[in-house]
C-alpha cells in the first residue's frame, strides 16, 4: 500500500488549494478515508472522514462549510477542496486509507475523532500547508 499526498502550497489568506492523495497497492473504492493535520506544536486533529459504513461525511467545525472530501475512483485518488483558507489552516496534512476495509461499519465522525482507527501502514507522509499574507 502506498499513499501519497500532494498539493499543498504557501498561499494567502482567502485563497484556495486543492490537496490530492494518491492510493496505489489496492483498489479505492467506497473504503472509509480520511484528512487529517498536523499544525507546529500540536498534535493531529481530523479533518474530514468519509464512512462506508453509512455513506456519511463528517467535518470539523473548524473548516466546515469551507472544505470539501471527494473521492474519483477512476483515478484512485482522494482530494480536499479547501476554499478560503486562513492563517490558522496551516498545518501539514495526511491521509489516511483503509485497504483492509476493516473500517466499513465505524462512522465518519468516530473515524476522525477518536486515534487508532487507521492502520499505521495506510497513511501518506504529508503535504505543508501554509497560509500566511
Amino acid at each position: 500500500v502506498q499513499v501519497v499526498e500532494s498539493g499543498g502550497g504557501l498561499v494567502q489568506p482567502g485563497d484556495s488549494l486543492r490537496l490530492s492523495c494518491l492510493v496505489s497497492g489496492f483498489t479505492l473504492g467506497d473504503n472509509a478515508i480520511g484528512w487529517f493535520r498536523q499544525a507546529p506544536g500540536k498534535g493531529r486533529e481530523g479533518v474530514s472522514c468519509l464512512a462506508k459504513s453509512d455513506e456519511t461525511t463528517w467535518y470539523s467545525n473548524s473548516v466546515k462549510g469551507r472544505f470539501t472530501i471527494s473521492r474519483d475512483n477512476t483515478k484512485n485518488t482522494v482530494y480536499l477542496q479547501m476554499n478560503s483558507l486562513k492563517p490558522e489552516d496551516t498545518a501539514v496534512y495526511f491521509c489516511a486509507t483503509d485497504p483492509r476495509n476493516a473500517l466499513r461499519f465505524v462512522a465518519a465522525g468516530r473515524l476522525c475523532t477518536i486515534d487508532g482507527y487507521f492502520d499505521d501502514d495506510s497513511w501518506g507522509q504529508g503535504t505543508q500547508v501554509t497560509v500566511s499574507s
